[in-house]
């Protein structure tokens, strides 16, 4: 049984990662600032931003055993949530101390958070076509945006420097919990409310089982998957959004009614991942 530690464990993604990767089989090591209160999971407590605190938490301490892959969760999870500066200090040094951590304790698969940031959000700036895919250059708008960019360069140095390094980063959308579904249909009252995103957004279920599709995809270098559901957040018809919103933005191939305007069909192809759960389901 591969052994795996997942930092930001106890957070809204991390801790549906943390169960599902316990369900299919995996030994997990749990690891955040915040106590996970499990009893299912052996866990620490570590600031990352130590980079002291990374090494042995990802090497081995006490009674905590050493761990075969990393899935890096851990960050302020979204703009504005902190000040810029503290923003930027935590996330990107959290980054590189874990990932120094990995490679120092021989760890050669890491599967980490991007985000749908990177692809230009909010789309104050039109863009560049839909659906959005991986293909085009990032473009951050925010400094938690910038962030995710940096880190994923450094994935592409880190796995020069080390040919047999896999990272794969997923550009999460908009993490949801069955809960949050209550208040999609306030979202049709203006094609605006959503605009923002693209109306798009991941059930944290689906989320983690596109991680541990991550884990099992071993190729040798660094790569990025936007992770999406396969639908909008909408009941409003594409075209309609389209038309409202981004009427000049080119539709490069033919869309469902109701499919994402965040293009998932490299992380289909590439990682296995095919999206379970909808909004649309838990709402019939």
């Amino acid at each position: 049984m591969a052994r795996v530690a997942v930092t930001g464990s106890s957070g809204k993604l991390g801790r549906a990662v943390v169960t599902h990767l316990l369900e299919t089989g995996w030994d997990v090591l749990a690891l955040d600032r915040v106590p996970s209160g499990r009893t299912d999971v052996e866990s620490a407590v570590v600031d990352l931003t130590d980079a002291g605190q990374a090494f042995e938490a990802l090497a081995g301490f006490d009674e905590h055993d050493g761990v075969d892959a990393l899935v890096h969760l851990a960050a302020v999870p979204a703009p504005g949530l902190m000040p810029n500066s503290a923003i930027f200090a935590n996330n990107a040094t959290a980054s590189y101390n874990v990932y120094s951590a990995a490679l120092r304790a021989g760890i050669r698969k890491v599967v980490w958070a991007s985000s749908e940031t990177v692809l230009g959000l909010p789309f104050d700036e039109a863009p560049p076509y839909v659906p959005v895919d991986e293909e085009y250059t990032p473009r951050p708008t925010t400094t938690y945006s910038l962030v995710k960019t940096l880190e994923e360069e450094m994935a592409r140095q880190l796995c020069r420097w080390h040919p047999d390094l896999s990272m794969t980063g997923l550009r999460f959308s908009n993490v949801m919990h069955p809960e949050d579904y209550a208040a999609f249909p306030g979202y049709d009252g203006s094609t605006a409310a959503r605009r923002w995103n693209l109306w798009g957004y991941i059930d944290a279920r689906d989320g983690a089982q596109a991680v541990r599709r991550g884990l099992e995809h071993t190729a040798p270098g660094a790569d990025v998957f936007i992770v999406a559901n396969a639908d909008t957040v909408s009941a409003r018809p594409n075209a309609e959004l389209l038309a409202a919103e981004f009427p000049d933005v080119p539709v490069r191939r033919e869309l469902g009614e109701h499919e994402t305007l965040l293009s998932i069909d490299k992380a289909r192809r590439v990682l296995g991942f095919a999206p379970e759960h909808s909004w649309r389901d838990e709402r019939a």
